[in-house]
């Protein structure tokens, strides 16, 4: 289990490629891992109806590391899951960038889904990140709600 918060640009699947890699005798030794479940989420050029520009995603970096590992290690505990990894990127963003990867491998797609799911949930309710976003009319402006993930 690994979690990552980090102010560099990612390729989650170059991300997710090498994790595997490096994790490979760890959760495929037994070869019990019958499903893997993927999550990324990307940057819109929209919210509310106004095009945006960019967005800077702020954190408290102590916090943010202590709430995604517990709502990691609590995913765990729900969830029969061989492993389960987490990424999130801070700083400025601009549309069409990976913000966030979620991936969990367990021996069912039911446990793998309802994991990832778990997870970006908790992280879009949970998390300590603000976002302040750049509007295409030059406005900077406080996202005060997360969209709906239901």
């Amino acid at each position: 289990m690994s979690v990552v918060v980090t102010q560099d640009k990612f390729n989650p699947w170059s991300v997710l490629s090498d994790y595997e890699s490096m994790q490979k005798r760890n959760i495929n030794s037994s070869f019990d891992i019958g499903a893997s479940a993927v999550f990324v989420g990307t940057m819109r050029d929209f919210n509310e109806g106004i095009n945006v520009e960019c967005m800077t995603l702020e954190h408290y970096p102590q916090m943010a590391i202590r709430v995604l590992s517990s709502i990691t290690s609590e995913t765990r505990r729900r969830w029969a899951l061989q492993d389960l990894f987490v990424i999130h990127r801070v700083g400025q963003i601009y549309p069409g960038e990976p913000i966030v990867l979620v991936a969990a491998w367990s021996s069912h797609r039911k446990e793998a889904f309802q994991a990832c799911r778990h997870v970006m949930e908790e992280l879009k309710s949970t998390a300590p990140f603000w976002k302040q976003e750049k509007i295409v009319t030059g406005e900077a402006r406080w996202v005060g709600k997360n969209t709906v993930g239901y």
